[in-house]
């Protein structure tokens, strides 16, 4: 497995991180015991990033987690947690929550359900609009200087809101979604962050599975499926997007890769200082996944690929109105 640096004063991790996400609930009912093997197979395959959100089924998937990688050299990987989204019982969004008080509350109950001593990124989840960046990120660096976290990162921010964080404490990285079809970044916030020495750790890489090359006209999301709310699945977009996919099948095709591999390697091939997270929830998933990380992809290549895939292409917003809200940028 090759390794990247995040940014000038971030960790060394793995080229390719492992998003946990959907092993708890995001897109339907997940298998456990695969989702916890899933963990083991990208463990052996050098992954040392894992990326999670002590928001992600409330908690569940830290749980599953610290089963996953109980008895492991704790050096051996590097855990990126976000913090702050709030939900209800019903699973009603209640905000985000960046108060001082609060980042330190949510990292002791962290630590608990991760059975750790310490983070090695600790990022809020979203901007909370009624609490100054400059008072989140006093709370984090005390809890650096105090050895519970070893970085700081962001995620969903803007170029200005990257540029006040940095100055109480360096950002190791930001994590935003980047893709084929979700480029927004490229405007003011990968050029921030390369001036600043800020890494990126890109999710959404295949657009939620829509271009994996594995999504199919006609399918629908099951219960308690995410997707099922996201306009770039919905009836009238779906299809268009998946049109984009079959031009990226063609490519992919004559390259000798699939689709899912050629999305990565597309957003790996963005800079030296971008770490895809791939959202794979099955051994299956992971192991077409980790391909990528070897395919080189030539001038010529990325042309082609922007030719079938330009920006802008995909229809429908990447989040559910009530949330495009929440981010730093758009689509």
């Amino acid at each position: 497995m090759r390794t990247r640096t995040l940014g000038s004063t971030g960790p060394t991790v793995s080229a390719l991180g492992l998003g946990a996400m959907g092993m708890s609930g995001a897109y339907g009912a997940a298998d456990r015991e695969e989702s916890i093997a899933t963990v083991h197979a990208a463990l052996a395959a050098g992954v040392t990033l894992i990326d999670t959100g002590d928001f992600y089924g409330m908690g569940h998937n830290e749980l599953l987690l610290a089963e996953a990688l109980r008895g492991r050299n704790r050096d051996s990987y590097q855990l990126s947690v976000k913090f702050g989204v709030l939900w209800g019982p019903g699973g009603q969004f209640g905000g985000i929550d960046a108060r001082p008080e609060a980042v330190k509350n949510f990292l002791a109950y962290s630590l608990t359900r991760l059975n750790t001593d310490y983070i090695d990124i600790y990022r809020p989840g979203r901007l909370d609009p009624t609490v100054p960046i400059e008072e989140t990120m006093g709370a984090l660096k005390e809890l650096v200087d105090a050895g519970y976290v070893r970085h700081i990162g962001l995620s969903e921010v803007n170029a200005e809101t990257i540029r006040r964080a940095h100055a109480v404490h360096p950002i190791s990285d930001l994590q935003i979604e980047y893709s084929l079809i979700s480029r927004a970044v490229e405007d003011e916030v990968l050029p921030t962050l390369r001036e600043l020495g800020i890494g990126l750790t890109a999710y959404g890489v295949l657009g939620r599975g829509l271009i994996s090359g594995h999504w199919r006209a006609g399918h629908s999301a099951g219960p308690g499926d995410s997707r099922g709310f996201s306009p770039r699945f919905a009836s009238g977009n779906v299809e268009h997007n998946l049109t984009l996919v079959e031009e990226l099948r063609r490519i992919a095709d004559a390259k000798g890769c699939t689709v899912a591999q050629l999305a990565i390697a597309w957003v790996a091939a963005r800079g030296p200082d971008i770490v895809p997270l791939v959202g794979a929830r099955t051994r299956e998933r992971l192991a077409e996944a980790l391909p990528a990380v070897d395919l080189e992809l030539t001038a010529a290549d990325l042309a082609e690929i922007e030719k079938a895939v330009p920006r802008g292409a995909a229809r429908g917003d990447r989040y559910p109105a009530a949330f495009m809200s929440t981010l730093g940028v758009g689509n």
